[in-house]
């Protein structure tokens, strides 16, 4: 048998049956690679890509449309909640303010000349009633002074709902021009200013985004896209680890927060947002760096472990034929009872493979039960299979390479 170098837990190899280009009888010799099982921990992890950012980011925008007459802040400025960040011009709402002052105060004249009017119109009224009552005046002049008086009364509620009204649009261009100054609505860090002096900004849509603020960039999360066959195996509290490009030989920490229920679907490729809390005291991790993120859901120190390819590998003809006697003591079995190993399918559970050791008579198959596994390398939980054993990974006859999971054989290049 002649090795090649170890290839992670497990030693890779190829052996050679035959003495020459072809075995006896003229048949074409049959080569095997191989590799020994081992014992060894055992890591079973999901891997994804995520996106790092702040835990609260807030887009600060413009309520009001106006040119920008000073900037207060720039990139990685660090700003205090309330603190003013830039002002738009504001000579347009202060005369707006001004008008809006000028009308209030007509619609507080017109109220109080209604109330005078009113209160005249109330004295005739009292004056027309007593002469009524004398029989000095006709009925006519009384009813007359009786519509006068409430005409009147109308006209004081009608001027105190102008004054409503104009108390409103005073109040209104008083907001407005507070909107031309802009603060920080959080304490943080502003990452982006997307605008300069000079430019005027239109809010009769929406509010354009003047600057994006992060709340505390100590402390981060990254958004993962997790593939739906790996989301099952995550929960939250699950550690994870991750990698940056910008610190590629660093690995850093964090704890899954939150699984969340949205669905993304990307040419037909379904992921879920697995939101990793991350610390970041020194602030080398930065928004938008690319993370390599790692899950472990399993772990186990000590295991007895095969490569995943012997638990794929489908044996040549003749080795089924060679080890079907040994395996049937209890008489023949029509050949759709026997799984694509060439051993019976009785009993055969979920969990249960078959892996093909090379012993001193020859190539021979073995149940075994499998465990975790990390995608390379899976764990025997139980069968006749041994650290050190020779298990076969791959077999090459005549030229043809026999297919992995039952394929067919295919020409070796």
């Amino acid at each position: 048998m002649r090795l090649a170098r170890p290839t992670g837990a497990a030693l890779v190899g190829l052996l050679v049956f035959g003495p020459g280009p072809t075995g006896c009888g003229g048949k074409p010799e049959t080569r095997l690679e191989t590799a020994r099982a081992d014992r060894g921990p055992l890591v079973a992890k999901v891997t994804a890509t995520g996106v790092l950012s702040a835990l609260v980011t807030v887009q600060v925008g413009s309520q009001v449309s106006g040119r920008l007459s000073e900037i207060l802040v720039d990139f990685n400025s660090e700003v205090k909640k309330g603190q003013t960040i830039a002002r738009l011009d504001a000579q347009l709402f202060e005369a707006a303010l001004e008008q809006a002052r000028a009308n209030h105060a007509a619609s507080l004249a017109d109220l109080k000349r209604a109330q005078v009017q009113a209160k005249d119109a109330g004295r005739q009224l009292d004056r027309a009633q007593s002469l009524l009552s004398r029989k000095l005046i006709a009925q006519a002049d009384f009813d007359t002074a009786q519509a006068t008086a409430e005409a009147a009364a109308a006209q004081v509620d009608s001027a105190a709902g102008r004054v409503q009204q104009t108390s409103a649009a005073l109040r209104q261009a008083q907001i407005n021009l507070a909107y031309t100054t802009i603060a920080s609505p959080i304490n943080g860090t502003v990452i982006s200013r997307n605008v300069d002096v000079g430019q005027t900004v239109a809010a009769s849509l929406q509010a354009p985004t003047l600057f994006v603020i992060a709340e505390d960039l100590r402390r981060m999360q990254v958004d993962t896209s997790v593939a739906e066959a790996d989301i099952g195996r995550l929960q939250p509290g699950m550690r994870a680890t991750f990698t940056v490009d910008a610190y590629a030989n660093e690995r850093f920490a964090g704890e899954v927060r939150q699984i969340r229920n949205a669905a993304t679907t990307v040419q037909n490729v379904v992921t879920y947002d697995a939101v990793i809390d991350v610390a970041n005291p020194d602030l080398r991790l930065k928004p938008g760096m690319t993370a390599n993120v790692t899950f472990i859901y399993a772990e186990k120190a000590d295991v007895v472990r095969v490569p995943n390819a012997a638990l794929r590998f489908k044996p040549p003809p003749e080795f089924r034929a060679a080890a079907r006697a040994p395996f049937e003591a209890d008489g023949p079995r029509p050949e759709a009872d026997a799984d694509d190993s060439g051993l019976p399918a009785k009993g055969v559970r979920a969990q249960q493979r078959v892996v093909w050791i090379q012993r001193a008579e020859g190539p021979a198959p073995v149940r075994v039960a499998t465990g975790l596994t990390d995608g390379s390398l899976t764990e025997i939980t139980s069968g006749d299979l041994n650290p050190g054993d020779v298990v076969i990974l791959d077999a090459f006859s005549g030229g043809l390479k026999f297919g992995l999971m039952g394929g067919p054989p295919t020409r070796r290049p």
